[in-house]
């Protein structure tokens, strides 16, 4: 099972950590996340996924449904950043 590492900056960090998007998106599919912050209280946080399938994975990433929670969570797409673990 691939283990994503994910990077990115938010409007408002509390908002983004007490979201609900993230299960009611990833939960179904499988997908388990652990959440981090900066703590030097900067706008970037950070992601560990376990994936169970990559393909599924970019398609939701690629949808309006993803599109729509990333703004709800007030994810800024530009600062995006994916890492795969090899």
């Amino acid at each position: 099972m691939p283990t994503l590492l994910i990077f990115h900056e938010v409007d408002d960090v509390e908002h983004w950590l007490s979201s609900p998007k993230r299960e009611e998106i990833f939960g179904p599919l499988g997908i388990t996340v652990r959440t981090f912050i900066d703590p030097t209280k900067s706008q970037r946080v950070g992601l560990i996924a376990e994936v169970p399938d990559m393909e599924t994975f970019q398609r939701i990433m690629e949808s309006e449904t993803a599109a729509e929670a990333m703004k709800f969570d007030g994810v800024r797409p530009e600062t995006v950043l994916t890492l795969v673990e090899p």
